[in-house]
């Protein structure tokens, strides 16, 4: 029993640190071209545009399912003036980052791993290094600099469509008016709200695709080896996910942010 237990720590701790080396190898490329810019904006379209409508849809009623239960909550006390206000910051703040990037993680953190993983198990990967084409750059470096990009202006999208969401609920249950509901949620957002509402999806943007993209090149054993890769990188994404967001959000409160 202690030998197993050994091993698994040992093996953890030996998967973490090729994590990290893979991450410094990946980090080096930054500094020197070629970026190959124009697979970047391949990646940016693919992983931007085609996550669009599923990031509006868990936007609006993931803001439209909160207005509804603060809402309610709050006319017991005569406080439903202030539910606009409480949609938007909750949204930018927490809610908007963490859902939508866990969708994210669930859709492209979990493609990029599929394809990944598929030109390593048909030794695609292997014929790139063969004719000098680096695939820590070519693959990795691009899909990583996409991801980080997008997904903070997939964020925006939805916190928008979230208070929008929310303001129907206002409008339309709470007999609140369209332009007080946009007053409160103006008066309420502050610079720290909106700093700490793209920070995180920057940073969960980047480890999200970091993850991804070294569980694909790392697979091993054929078309099982690509769909346990990629439960590893759903799996992952989502404790790390949750991990980061108690982390940046502990470091802004110590900031005063």
């Amino acid at each position: 029993m202690n030998k197993y237990i050994t091993s698994k720590i040992s093996g953890a701790f030996s998967e973490i640190y090729r994590f990290f080396f893979f991450q410094w190898e990946v980090l080096r490329r930054f500094l020197r071209p070629p970026y190959y810019g124009k697979t970047i904006w391949e990646q940016m379209d693919r992983i931007g545009v085609d996550s669009l409508s599923i990031v509006v849809l868990v936007g609006f009623f993931t803001g439209f399912v909160l207005a509804f239960q603060i809402g309610y909550a709050m006319m017991r006390f005569g406080a439903k003036i202030y539910v606009g206000g409480i949609v938007a910051v909750s949204l930018v703040r927490e809610l908007g980052p963490v859902l939508i990037a866990m969708v994210f993680a669930g859709r492209v953190g979990a493609g990029i791993t599929a394809e990944l993983g598929a030109m390593q198990v048909s030794e695609q990967i292997d014929a790139m290094r063969a004719l000098a084409t680096d695939p820590l750059r070519k693959l990795v470096m691009t899909r990583v600099i996409a991801s980080t990009l997008m997904l903070p202006v997939l964020v925006v999208f939805g916190d928008l469509v979230g208070i929008f969401g929310g303001m129907l609920v206002g409008v339309l249950n709470l007999g609140l008016t369209a332009s007080f509901y946009k007053s409160s949620v103006i008066n309420s957002l502050v610079f720290n709200d909106l700093f700490s509402g793209l920070l995180k999806p920057l940073v969960f943007g980047a480890m999200i695709s970091l993850v991804a993209c070294y569980y694909g090149i790392n697979t091993k054993g054929g078309t099982k080896g690509v769909g346990e890769a990629v439960t590893r990188t759903v799996v992952v994404s989502s404790v790390l996910i949750f991990l980061l967001d108690a982390v940046i959000t502990k470091l802004l409160f110590l900031l005063g942010i």
